[in-house]
């Protein structure tokens, strides 16, 4: 392909090159900091508490003190705030970007999300609005005086969180919820209560709540473009359905916020793409080759919609899990070539799926990565929360 009408076009290896330097990938981009690594990359992946954790120490110069550093910025400094994001999931953030985030994405969801639970619970007969509404104030109140809790702990301050109800009677998926579990995280959507500290280790699923750090309200049209503006810095060239699936907005939101921001068109193999103004020229800065070793739902490898640039279809069935979910990923010099996983004993063990290009430097480069992983991980069990089939071939060898 070539120029089409004055339109650039941006070729898979100048995408790779860009990638390795603005994701912090490359040797030379590499970081001191989990702050500048999320400030880099707007979001880690919150959904498995261990991704932030391993993405962070993928892109620091020195990943020795990962794990301290990350939960010093998560739970000491707030400089990192875990909540819910795009597409109704849980990321880490820049605390300084919660009220972008919270404007441009949780509000919408945030409606929808109480009204479901209102709708619910009147379904099964239980309490109402008012109701739900004196409750929610109470156990806010409990969690600024706890500082942290669980929800089990906030229920020994506001007993009706214990309340339950049924929730889909006579459906495949009935069950039964109490208030707390739907209304912290109805909360959690608005904006009024974000993840704090794990019960266990920085691995650990099970976690308390705190109350979010104050932010202004702003206008969610220009919060909306604030994000994309920023995505799109570090993550463009992208298609419209790149934007549209990484946000979780209409198409109309993608198209006023590219407008708002006067991103620039160009073009790369799956069609039209945008990118910051001012971004359009090719990759100046030489990009050596690099490798890494990304955790399962890195914010690289689940970057785009649309990967085939960066990772060969035939790939996907043993590095992805039924839903959509990349496991740990194995990268050589912009593309995805295999995958990893630990074994029981702590060993970082590997294997690679697409050979081409791959020769006896990248083969020493990988192992070099996962030396590093190994070194900075230690004694840790890294085990994925959405397990693919390559991960746990690896990770759990039989015979």
């Amino acid at each position: 392909m070539g120029l089409d009408d004055g339109v650039r076009y941006v070729g898979a290896g100048e995408r790779r090159a860009r990638l390795g330097l603005r994701q912090q990938l490359a040797r030379t981009a590499r970081v001191d900091s989990p702050e500048e690594v999320a400030g880099a990359l707007v979001a880690l992946h919150g959904s498995d508490p261990a991704t932030v954790y391993l993405a962070v120490g993928a892109r620091l110069t020195d990943p020795t003190g990962t794990v301290a550093a990350t939960e010093r910025a998560l739970y000491e400094d707030r400089s990192l705030v875990r909540m819910h994001g795009m597409r109704h999931t849980v990321f880490a953030f820049p605390t300084e970007l919660t009220a972008v985030v919270h404007a441009s994405t949780g509000l919408t969801v945030a409606a929808r999300e109480r009204a479901s639970l209102i709708q619910d619970m009147a379904k099964a007969g239980a309490p109402d609005a008012a109701w739900l509404k004196e409750v929610e104030e109470s156990a806010l109140a409990a969690l600024a005086r706890r500082g942290q809790a669980t929800a089990s702990e906030l229920a020994e301050d506001e007993p009706r969180l214990r309340v339950q109800f049924a929730y889909a009677a006579g459906k495949s998926y009935e069950g039964v919820h109490t208030v707390g579990s739907r209304l912290l995280r109805v909360l959690g959507v608005e904006g009024k209560v974000v993840r704090g500290r794990p019960l266990g280790t920085w691995m650990s699923s099970q976690f308390r709540w705190a109350v979010a750090p104050p932010h202004p309200e702003l206008d969610a049209a220009g919060a909306q473009a604030e994000l994309l503006r920023r995505w799109l810095t570090v993550c463009g060239p992208a298609t419209e359905a790149d934007l549209k699936w990484w946000t979780g907005w209409k198409v109309t939101d993608v198209r006023r916020a590219l407008s708002a921001i006067r991103a620039v068109r160009v073009t790369v193999d799956e069609g039209p793409a945008y990118v910051v103004a001012g971004d359009a020229d090719p990759v100046a800065e030489p990009v050596e080759p690099w490798a890494a070793l990304l955790p399962g739902l890195d914010p690289t490898a689940m970057g785009w919609q649309q990967r085939d640039w960066y990772l060969a279809p035939a790939l996907r069935p043993a590095l992805f899990d039924r839903s959509g979910n990349v496991g740990p990923t194995v990268w050589w010099d912009g593309r995805v070539v295999g995958g990893w996983g630990q074994r029981p004993d702590g060993e970082i063990v590997w294997r690679l799926l697409d050979t081409e290009g791959v020769g006896h430097e990248a083969r020493t480069a990988i192992a070099t990565e996962a030396a590093r992983l190994r070194d900075w991980v230690g004694a840790t069990r890294v085990r994925p929360r959405f397990r693919t089939p390559l991960e746990k071939e690896l990770a759990e060898p039989t015979g």
